[in-house]
């Protein structure tokens, strides 16, 4: 009955709640999957109660502006994507570093852990008026090329490379020419030139239609971008009862697992869309690998630097996250998968 969050407090006691969510990507592929299972799961947490209503496709707010759009309650809550926002979102930045990380499960889990549990990351988005809700994960680092594939570190070198983050700035370091543009803008960067190769993860080459554009795909498995999740409008969320919060909130720590087994899909049919396709498919040795991590050391210490500057203590973070990482990759390798568990 209700079209607003402040309509539906004012509406009868029964009528529904209905939140509005602006996502900026589109409503197809692993991702919006996963957003409309935390659409249905509130609705049914809630028995009606609450409603999210999606908007797709950046009709409400760009990627780059999701998190002013939130503060100013241009939407209730939505997908944000922490790499386009280093200083507001520097805590969530933390799951975008190039540490040994390439389960997307398991960086999910540690990652939910770390931004839902400690007090000083809760502080920190409640004084930018905002409140963590789940998070999703890009999976490993990839790259797709129109053209030859990159068969290793050495060849980054003369590459015009869509990146983004640590991982982006690591390929400059390495001699690649780095270009600003988005994930979504990638398709046409490639297709005219813009771009000899973009950073990627390979449940988008479905998604984006990738398989149109890329001649070759490099599985380099190097850490993840899970910086990329829902955040809500804290006065908004402050405004529901503590039932509809609970809702919010079980809601969104459920995605960890949800998203963990749709991208494990997405993944391996991506993967084999290009296959079917014969793309060239190569793979980093560990060396390369090992080159890459080496490399971005720097990347780790000046986030550790910025969090500490913006009031965090980054090396307890990093530490309190990498046990995390140990902890969930542990129960991983016990018990595997929790939708493979029976």
């Amino acid at each position: 009955m209700a079209v607003g969050l402040t309509a539906a407090f004012a509406a009868p006691t029964l009528a529904e709640t209905v939140l509005i969510y602006g996502e900026p990507g589109p409503n197809r592929g692993a991702r919006a999957e996963a957003t409309q299972w935390f659409a249905d799961q509130v609705a049914e947490q809630s028995g009606g109660d609450l409603r999210l209503d999606i908007t797709w496709g950046g009709a409400l707010f760009s990627e780059r502006a999701a998190v002013q759009s939130l503060r100013d309650g241009v939407a209730d809550l939505g997908s944000v994507i922490g790499v386009y926002f280093p200083q507001d979102l520097v805590a969530y930045g933390i799951a975008d570093l190039p540490l040994d990380n390439p389960d997307p499960w398991v960086g999910m889990k540690a990652t939910d852990a770390l931004m839902r549990n400690n007090e000083q990351i809760t502080q920190n988005l409640a004084n930018q008026g905002l409140v963590y809700v789940g998070t999703y994960t890009t999976s490993a680092v990839q790259m797709g090329c129109k053209g030859p594939a990159v068969t290793s570190v050495d060849q980054l070198a003369g590459k015009k490379v869509r990146g983004v983050g640590a991982y982006g700035q690591t390929f400059r370091d390495l001699g690649a020419t780095l270009v600003d543009m988005t994930v979504y803008e990638a398709y046409q960067g490639l297709e005219n030139g813009l771009i000899d190769c973009t950073q990627t993860y390979s449940y988008l080459v479905a998604a984006l239609k990738f398989d149109e554009v890329f001649d070759s795909y490099t599985f380099i498995d190097w850490g993840q971008v899970g910086a990329l999740g829902i955040v809500m409008n804290k006065a908004l969320y402050d405004d529901l009862t503590p039932e509809q919060q609970q809702v919010i909130m079980t809601a969104g720590e459920g995605l960890a697992d949800e998203f963990g087994r749709i991208i494990g899909e997405a993944n391996a049919e991506s993967i084999a869309m290009l296959e079917d396709a014969g793309k060239e498919i190569v793979r980093f040795s560990d060396d390369d690998r090992a080159r890459l991590t080496e490399a971005a050391q720097p990347y780790l210490d000046d986030w550790s630097a910025r969090a500490t500057a913006a009031g965090l203590d980054g090396p307890a973070l990093l530490e309190e996250y990498r046990a995390l990482i140990a902890q969930y990759s542990a129960e991983l390798e016990a018990e595997g998968y929790p939708w493979e568990r029976g």
